[in-house]
């Protein structure tokens, strides 16, 4: 893995808007603390979400891309990019890599974090399509298309983007984590974040213990002890 002192700019690629939240709101508290510089990139607007239904899908939208920008402020976050494509229907296409491919090389991360492409039977909510299809992409455009300057020849030919090659990914929502993040000191800066997006969380009872338990799960499935909350990845080197 990569040492802590390597990692200066972070890509985090997500399907909708609240999953960074969700997966790695705290990690990504701790990042900005010491100075990493992050950005989000989201695929869809998050258009076939939330529960009121007096708005429509592009009201939706707009909607939650406010929220999510609001929660990245939680964190740290000012740079929060959206690729516009629709909510429930997306799929691992070319299209698709390419447009991960030209925010990696525009963003520079040393480490991305994004969606396990993998289903988990344990806990299915993780494995929304959408997050698999997207995870499966962004695992695409790291590895090989970022690097390559073969690929996706336009990059560079129309928009001057050269070559990068991301050292580390970490997934989030997978079956098999082996790597966790403890978070008790932003767990508060999470909760903040998870708050924004209103329109997802509002009608949740009780939403506070529901986080605060899942996430010290992950703190003891850690061995972090109890009164602690971590945050669960699978890391993927890819240098």
């Amino acid at each position: 893995m990569l040492d802590a002192a390597e990692i200066e700019q972070v890509l985090v690629v997500t399907a909708h808007p609240d999953d960074v939240d969700f997966g790695a709101a705290g990690t990504v508290a701790l990042f900005t603390g010491r100075g990493v510089k992050v950005t989000y990139c989201v695929v869809t607007d998050g258009d076939a979400g939330g529960f009121d239904r007096e708005l429509d899908n592009s009201g939706m939208a707009e909607l939650r891309r406010g929220e999510q920008r609001t929660a990245a402020k939680a964190v740290g976050v000012d740079d929060v990019r959206f690729l516009g494509y629709s909510d429930g229907t997306v799929v691992q296409t070319l299209d698709l890599r390419r447009d991960i491919a030209r925010v990696i090389r525009q963003v520079r991360p040393d480490l991305l974090i994004t969606h396990s492409p993998e289903r988990n039977y344990r806990f299915i909510a993780p494995s929304h399509p959408d997050h698999r299809a997207v995870g499966g992409a962004a695992l695409d455009a790291v590895y090989p298309d970022a690097r390559n300057p073969y690929a996706f020849p336009e990059l560079f030919k129309d928009e001057g983007l050269e070559a990068w090659t991301v050292r580390e990914v970490w997934l989030t929502g997978g079956p098999t984590p082996n790597h966790y993040v403890d978070i008790t000191d932003t767990i508060d800066r999470k909760l903040a974040a998870l708050h924004s997006h209103a329109s997802q969380v509002s009608h949740v009872e009780d939403f506070e213990s529901f986080v605060r338990s899942r996430f010290g799960e992950a703190a003891l499935a850690a061995g972090y002890g109890e009164d602690r909350y971590a945050e669960a990845f699978q890391t993927v080197t890819t240098a």
